[in-house]
């Protein structure tokens, strides 16, 4: 099993896919690192040698992944947030940001239903 970067990568993936483990490598970002690492991308990851590793663990290392673009990430979410900007108020209350409707859909935003009870009507 290849560990990269702080991943296990899956032995029987396509090399390609496998990369896409990493938090921060997608399919164009890991063919052209395979591409670098003079790797078909079409191997398995089991089938890689110890100097393919390394050389894939080289590329990889030349761009922001896991736990620095994680934080980096955070790190803009809280600007927008201390800014008070729009997308940053949507942040803090848990909302879509890109002006998406609210009404009946973003439940993964907003978390389960909390049902509100209706008032009940006075009689005369």
């Amino acid at each position: 099993m290849a560990r990269i970067a702080g991943v296990d990568l899956p032995k029987f993936k396509r090399g390609v896919i496998g990369l896409t483990y990493i938090f921060g490598v997608g399919k164009s970002r890991a063919k052209k690192i395979l591409a670098s690492a003079n790797v078909d991308e079409n191997k398995k990851v089991q089938d890689w040698s110890d100097d393919e590793i390394t050389n894939i663990r080289q590329q990889v290392g030349e761009f922001k992944i896991e736990g620095e673009l994680r934080s980096e990430v955070q790190i803009n979410i809280k600007r927008l947030m201390d800014i008070g900007c729009y997308r940053g108020i949507r942040h803090r209350s848990g909302l879509p940001l890109r002006g998406q409707h609210t009404k009946n859909n973003s439940r993964t935003r907003k978390g389960k239903r909390k049902t509100v009870a209706n008032k009940k009507k006075a009689t005369k």
